[in-house]
């Protein structure tokens, strides 16, 4: 027992620096910086940590961005010339940089300088310095595989005016990269200038980029550790599920930033809006389609509610996993999943391993295959159904879906297992009955069912109903931040009244987010009706808010929705100033023609207001809100003949556009078109038999046609819900 004493004391007093008297100890919490924000770099941890920075060493994280030097830089600049997609380049090294020439398909001709190299495999891209601060990544990349240069989307010719474009906001370094690549970045964009002074601590993805700032962590390991300081709460933890969540979902996520910059350990929805499981991110039933980075399908899976975190499979510091074969899934499933009586395939083959079943996946930026991370069972009968993809004819491509929905049945049998997609599925249709409608409403407040699939599930539906309005004010009481956030936005179409007494709660929400979301449904409300409302959580709320907006200021996006703040709140001017420069950074971002012609409106400029719609479609020549738009400003310029062409090509664009119906019966019954005018609306009702503002119009339309007995059914009928409503 002694000899076990002595040898526990040695390690702990030798285990790291000489430790300096208790004397001089200095409470951690009092320590002043030395190093900005804290952090020290990967040098100090390799002293106590060394098999762990041993592991990092060399892992995609280490070499996630590096200075272009001859040790770093993979790709071929010994004087070789290619033309891709009608894009020349011509790469060369000439006093130790690294340059390429490039000719655009305008004809156009640019010697760029390498500055810094991003990631390793199976790619490699580059870096150049443009004006403001910007760095772009070169489109032109290396495929570390191949060892070849490639287009990462081939086929396509793209203008160099265009957002798309790599000398533009879409590979812009500071806006869609920087992040994720370095430790302690710091954006640093001047919304009015457009301009970036971003820094960074360390250059790659560090220890510190994770386990957060190390500097008192460090003091505390160098000096004496009395019973008062027995823990160091500087370095963030791993173990738990959440804590990793905290630490890998910041960068593996496809979301919105709510703050100035990403602060490790910190809890992902204070800092993060998570994307849904949209239509252009994902396929209906919530499989991958475009790069989700991994969270926003793992959140989806059974394995995420079962518990199971990121370390599981996977070496936290080397990235990689820790089986290639079966045994990865068999360290929890039983050994009976990896025979035959289950996959129905021969052993030690492809079909048999697990992660071809329920790891289907996608190939990105031209060579990068990344797996769904959803770990769902393959369902063709979906496929049949829906049009999703499944695992059974990505790998049997000469079978159809009816076959492989067949084969399942005759393995598995009829009946399916209960699975969210299936009403994934049900929201995204266009047509949906009362009864889907009602099992919607269940499942969006059904805790069994994954928090992102009924947020998305909340997004996609419309309410229409007392009941519908009940099912998601309480979804506003569910534990899922993403689920309360969702749930407020759908009544951004009550009344400001209503909207003020629903967000009132949520403004002092635990999480940012829900926050966030209360004062977005209560932007634009009137200061005299906002008077009720805790004005220190108001503040607070607005703040957040507009540190978000800021924040993303730099996306096109970003304008986009700082305009609609400003329009919200009658600041034409700058609502105005934000969406011409949303358009400057991706001029086919299309929804910001509509509130960009909306403010030339309310500003008085009819010429600029008709000269963006027009603009608009021409870009997108079948968009029926645009003719709708125009519509109503033709109706300002008395061009009625005009105004009445474009509500008749509205909604032979979308014969369900009940709004347009209105607008052009109105127009009849004001011009005594009578006929004309119970034609259109009976139409629009037939659509939307509950809206009042229809059915009183087809009254009066009855009342003036002399159909007496018709228009007082309708006017007693609209009197007694009236009543009703109000009690």
């Amino acid at each position: 027992m002694k000899c076990f004493f002595w040898v526990v004391c040695l390690v702990v007093l030798t285990g790291c620096n000489p430790k300096t008297k208790q004397s001089d100890y200095v409470a951690i919490e009092n320590l002043k910086l030395q190093h900005e924000d804290g952090f020290v770099g990967d040098s100090q941890c390799m002293t106590c940590h060394k098999g762990v920075f041993d592991d990092w060493s060399g892992s995609d994280h280490d070499l996630a961005m590096q200075v272009a030097n001859d040790s770093t830089v993979l790709g071929d600049f010994n004087n070789v010339k290619t033309i891709i997609d009608g894009v020349s380049y011509h790469f060369t090294k000439a006093n130790d940089k690294f340059m390429v020439h490039v000719k655009e398909i305008d004809g156009s001709e640019t010697d760029y300088e390498i500055t810094y190299t991003f990631g390793v495999k199976p790619l490699q891209q580059y870096l150049i310095e443009f004006d403001r601060g910007r760095k772009q990544v070169l489109r032109v990349t290396w495929d570390s595989v191949k060892n070849r240069w490639y287009h990462q989307y081939k086929g396509d010719q793209i203008d160099p005016h265009d957002w798309l474009h790599w000398t533009e906001t879409a590979q812009n370094w500071n806006t869609m990269c920087a992040e994720c690549h370095s430790t302690n970045l710091k954006k640093n964009y001047d919304v009015e200038t457009d301009a970036f002074n971003t820094t960074y601590s360390i250059i790659n993805v560090s220890c510190e980029s994770c386990h957060g700032p190390a500097e008192r962590h460090v003091y505390w390991a160098e000096h004496v550790q009395d019973s008062i300081h027995t823990e160091n709460t500087y370095i963030i933890p791993g173990n738990s599920q959440l804590s990793q969540m905290n630490m890998c979902a910041p960068c593996h996520a496809r979301r919105a930033r709510l703050t100035e910059k990403m602060i490790p350990g910190t809890a992902f929805e204070d800092q993060y809006m998570l994307q849904n499981i949209t239509n252009d991110l994902y396929h209906g039933d919530g499989q991958i389609e475009d790069e989700d980075y991994v969270y926003g399908s793992f959140l989806q899976s059974k394995m995420y509610h079962d518990g199971v975190k990121c370390s599981d499979c996977h070496n936290p510091h080397t990235l990689k996993v820790k089986f290639q074969d079966n045994r990865l899934c068999l360290q929890c499933h039983a050994p009976s999943y990896d025979e035959p009586s289950h996959h129905f395939h021969e052993k030690a083959t492809e079909g048999s391993k697990c992660i071809n079943c329920h790891m289907t996946g996608a190939l990105y930026m031209g060579n990068d295959f990344r797996r769904d991370h959803s770990f769902r069972l393959p369902r063709p009968d979906q496929s049949v159904e829906y049009g999703t993809p499944n695992a059974c004819t990505q790998c049997h491509q000469d079978k159809s879906d009816e076959w492989a929905a067949k084969q399942v049945v005759d393995w598995y049998g009829t009946e399916r297992l209960d699975h969210f997609s299936d009403d994934l599925l049900i929201s995204n249709k266009s047509n949906i009955n009362d009864q889907e409608r009602d099992r919607l409403d269940q499942f969006i407040n059904n805790l069994n069912y994954p928090a992102i699939a009924r947020s998305t599930v909340i997004s996609n539906l419309n309410i229409t109903n007392k009941e519908q309005f009940e099912a998601i004010l309480k979804s506003l009481e569910d534990p899922s931040a993403m689920v309360r956030y969702s749930a407020l936005q759908k009544f951004r179409g009550v009344s400001p009244q209503d909207r003020v007494s629903i967000a009132s709660k949520y403004l002092s929400d635990t999480t940012r987010l829900v926050r966030i979301g209360a004062m977005q449904l209560l932007t634009g409300v009137d200061t005299q009706i906002l008077a009720t409302v805790n004005q220190t959580a108001l503040s607070k709320a607005r703040n957040e808010l507009e540190t978000m907006m800021f924040t993303n200021a730099d996306f096109s996006t970003g304008r986009l929705q700082l305009g609609d703040y400003y329009l919200q709140n009658n600041d034409i001017d700058n609502a105005i100033k934000n969406y011409e420069l949303a358009l400057k950074k991706d001029s086919l971002l299309l929804p910001v023609y509509s509130n960009l012609a909306t403010s030339y409106s309310l500003k008085g400029d009819s010429k600029l207001a008709l000269n963006t719609l027009n603009l608009w479609l021409k870009k997108e020549p079948k968009e029926g809100r645009a003719h709708y738009l125009r519509a109503l400003l033709y109706f300002e310029l008395k061009q009625y003949d005009a105004a009445v062409s474009n509500l008749k090509m509205a909604i032979q664009i979308d014969p369900t556009d009940t709004r347009s119906m209105y607008n052009l019966s109105t127009y009849y019954y004001q011009n005594k078109q009578f006929s004309d005018a119970e034609s259109v609306i009976l139409k629009a009702i037939k659509l939307q038999k509950s809206n009042q503002d229809y059915q009183y119009l087809l009254a009066l339309i009855y009342r003036d046609q002399g159909k007496t007995e018709k228009s007082n059914k309708i006017m007693q009928a609209l009197q007694v819900a009236a009543s009703q409503n109000n009690s």
